[in-house]
């Protein structure tokens, strides 16, 4: 794995040998299978400083790469070699035309290794040749370590005598091995660095280089597993990884079969799919996901920065120009932060400089995590570290609906099959959230997390399965339930519309059964046999308030206030009636019955009477009465209405 470059700054290939005899790759050592590998005594310890005591060696063999299955299936016989103008979006991964055992020959020794972009290794180069390193190398890089996480080390082929004790003195607590490449090529160093690096207490991995053109990811995902890509739960395994990058060969035929571009002539819905096979099989075989390792800038160029890898940890390598704790950008569609970034390949440690985003005790969760949920739990960690600290406990689980969470110092994960795991930071948000009885609540399960800011007013927001808790500096925090409440907040803009921020959660067992809410410019008021209306701030609303509101002879909001009649007029229907205002008359309630009728037939406030500017007001004896601009309406049980003009 190497250097994330652009497109634009391409270090020249060295030229690949491919005159390697097959003699010299038969004499070499064979790969043990990890299955079978008993693991060596392990060496001194050596006085140095440690983040943490490592588990302790297993005496048994250890079970990685464990997990065998029945060979892969063999190589297709020759197709014709495409034409190095092959359309990119139009080309399909093409059988191989020669045998795995010849093209292991072709790749020599070492074979592609990690970041193979920034490096190249000619096949007939000693197994001890060091990686050739471009004129991009920075003067800084091999001298310095980022200041946080955890730090490793990447190996390869090229990299056949690695002095593990020296490695771990120097602070290395996890290493990765190549396995395989292809379905072709097995790293004849990978069992004494897979268990060299173990022996001296380290946790543990293996990688496959992708090359996706060759054979189908279930292929290379099978002949990975047979060689060394397994897993266990055992705590000191790391999960197997994908190196999926710029092509190593690009541009090249060997031995007639032809590399393509620097995307293997492959559409990035087909490098998509390849790796969707590849992870699915790995899962079946190993119970994990595999680890993506790549460069934000090959993955966005050629796979088109797809949703949907979000499971899948991410390893992302950047070179950064001089010190400094940000790898830079990941492909946004699918992650958030990454767990472990390459960030040299130059020193200080043996191979590929690396780091864990977290600490160890998150590092040993991530190796051991077994049924996803740890691996959740530690996804969200990397992500939100920064403000949650320490743990102050582990995973607990049999919360409802088969939930599990931990506490942190700056908050807390939560996690349920339906939702994922979730942050939830300490703070008005979260007190208010636990108030209502966190995940047994209306709430539930946080749906995303931590909460986002930068609302109107320096407001913020967290998103709930049940609605949102939303919150400024003004209102505090406040539950937006999902419904038909939020639903018509929403309609009006949320707090950018005239209702602003609620200013009060939503409160049920009003008349008829009915429920509202509070904000800042009004309330929102609903029933079932109305629906959810707002009545906003101001002079209708005031009126409404006077006459009892959703108790009081106008009921429940039957539509929003609308503006626009005679003279700047407005008006809102309720279940009883309408309530009308001017700037002239203020705001007045005209109820339905023969007042309203009478009103009606005038033609409203567009005829002789105007705008009411009174309420419809009735005596003791039974006589009711409103006044309008232009003249009164009367209504006795005997009369019935009797219109007088002014």
């Amino acid at each position: 794995m190497k250097r994330n470059l652009s497109q634009s700054r391409r270090p020249a290939f060295m030229s690949l040998g491919i005159a390697l005899l097959a003699a010299t790759l038969a004499a070499s050592p064979g790969v043990a299978g990890v299955a079978t590998a008993v693991e060596p005594t392990p060496a001194p310890a050596v006085s140095s400083p440690t983040t943490a005591t490592p588990d302790p060696v297993p005496t048994s063999p250890t079970t990685a790469g464990s997990d065998a299955v029945s060979p892969s299936p063999a190589v297709p016989s020759p197709s014709p070699t495409p034409t190095e103008t092959a359309s990119v979006e139009t080309a399909s991964p093409q059988p191989a035309p020669t045998t795995a055992q010849s093209m292991a020959e072709a790749v020599g020794v070492g074979g592609a290794e990690m970041g193979q972009r920034s490096a190249r290794v000619t096949a007939a180069a000693p197994s001890g040749a060091v990686k050739r390193l471009s004129t991009e190398s920075l003067s800084s890089e091999g001298t310095w370590m980022p200041t946080f996480g955890v730090q490793g080390l990447d190996v390869s082929g090229h990299q056949p005598s690695v002095d593990w004790q020296q490695q771990w003195n120097m602070g290395a607590r996890f290493a990765y091995v190549k396995a395989t490449e292809g379905n072709y090529y097995k790293n004849p160093s990978y069992s004494s660095q897979y268990q060299g690096s173990r022996n001296v207490g380290m946790i543990r991995g293996a990688y496959h280089f992708a090359i996706p053109n060759w054979s189908s990811g279930a292929d290379q995902a099978r002949y990975f597993v047979q060689n060394g890509g397994g897993w266990s739960a055992d705590g000191y395994t790391m999960p197997p990884v994908l190196d999926f990058e710029f092509n190593p060969y690009e541009g090249r035929t060997i031995n007639g079969f032809y590399f393509g571009n620097t995307c293997y002539n492959m559409s990035p819905s087909q490098l998509q799919s390849w790796v969707r096979d590849f992870g699915n099989t790995m899962q079946a075989l190993t119970g994990r996901l595999p680890v993506i390792y790549t460069n934000t800038s090959w993955w966005n160029q050629c796979l088109a920065n797809p949703s949907g890898f979000g499971d899948y940890p991410l390893w992302i390598a950047a070179y950064p120009s001089s010190p400094t704790n940000n790898a830079g950008p990941v492909p946004t569609a699918s992650w958030s932060g990454y767990s472990m970034w390459q960030y040299s390949s130059t020193g200080p440690f043996a191979g590929d400089s690396n780091v864990w985003n977290g600490d160890y005790a998150s590092l040993q969760r991530f190796a051991r995590a077994g049924s996803g949920i740890e691996e959740a739990f530690n996804r969200e960690y990397q992500a939100s570290s920064s403000w949650l600290g320490n743990p102050w406990g582990p995973i607990a689980c049999g919360l409802v609906n088969n939930g599990c969470y931990q506490i942190f110092q700056g908050g807390s994960i939560q996690w349920s099959p339906a939702t994922g795991a979730h942050s939830v930071r300490d703070g008005a948000i979260r007190g208010t959230y636990q108030r209502s009885g966190s995940e047994n609540g209306p709430l539930g399960y946080p749906v995303f997390g931590p909460e986002i800011c930068g609302l109107k007013g320096g407001g913020c927001y967290q998103m709930f399965q049940g609605g949102a808790v939303i919150w400024n500096s003004v209102t505090g925090a406040q539950i937006s339930l999902a419904g038909p409440i939020r639903d018509r907040y929403a309609s009006m803009g949320f707090e950018n519309g005239p209702l602003g921020y609620p200013t009060s959660s939503q409160v049920c067992g009003l008349a008829s059964g009915g429920c509202s809410q509070s904000f800042q410019g009004g309330d929102i008021l609903w029933s079932s046999g109305s629906g959810a209306y707002a009545v906003t701030a101001g002079a209708i609303r005031a009126n409404y308030g006077s006459l009892g509101a959703q108790g009081g002879q106008p009921g429940y909001p039957v539509s929003n206030e609308v503006c626009g009649l005679k003279n700047g007029g407005c008006y809102q229907f309720f279940q009883g009636g309408s309530m009308i205002w001017s700037s002239t008359t203020g705001a007045h309630f005209s109820p339905f019955g023969s007042i309203r009728g009478v009103w009606a037939s005038q033609n409203f406030e567009n005829g002789w009477l105007g705008y009411p500017f009174t309420n419809e007001y009735c005596s003791s004896s039974g006589e009711c009465r409103q006044d309008f601009q232009g003249g009164s309406l009367i209504w006795t049980p005997k009369t019935g209405v009797s219109v007088y003009r002014r």
